[in-house]
């Protein structure tokens, strides 16, 4: 039987084997713990990246009016759809939109993500627009 450490695919496959046929005793409990937290953090992850792509596009619609198209459209309504099902999906998701180091953290992301993206440096530092009124709101893009 492989180890944690050898060959991850084979012990959860493995792992999952002995949970289905009842030898509890047989399983490596700890690293199954670690392996469920990281499939939170995961979704975390999952969630900001989303989140910062939404902001980053949300950003250049702002400040490039003049390349505002079709493809920035769809990415926008692609972001907030994914956004929607994941928080739908995982509900606990939800009060990472209500964390103020969390907001600007993403925020700092999708600021990042314009610059690059823009060639641009006028982003502000701080979030301006609220995350449920506005960022994720379907109807609403800014001016």
């Amino acid at each position: 039987m492989p180890t944690y450490q050898q060959d991850i695919v084979a012990w959860s496959t493995d792992q999952a084997g002995l949970i289905r046929a009842g030898r509890f005793a047989e399983l490596d409990l700890e690293h199954i713990a670690d392996e469920i937290e990281d499939v939170g953090k995961s979704e975390q992850r999952e969630l900001a990246s989303r989140m910062a792509v939404l902001i980053g596009h949300l950003l250049k619609w702002k400040y490039q009016p003049e390349r505002r198209g079709a493809s920035w459209d769809k990415t926008i309504k692609a972001q907030r759809k994914e956004l929607a099902y994941a928080m739908d999906e995982s509900p606990s998701l939800r009060g990472k939109l209500t964390d103020v180091r969390w907001i600007d953290l993403v925020w700092t992301k999708g600021v990042a993500l314009a610059v690059t993206e823009t060639g641009l440096d006028c982003f502000p530092d701080e979030c301006i627009w609220s995350v449920a009124g506005e960022i994720l709101n379907p109807l609403w893009l800014p001016d």
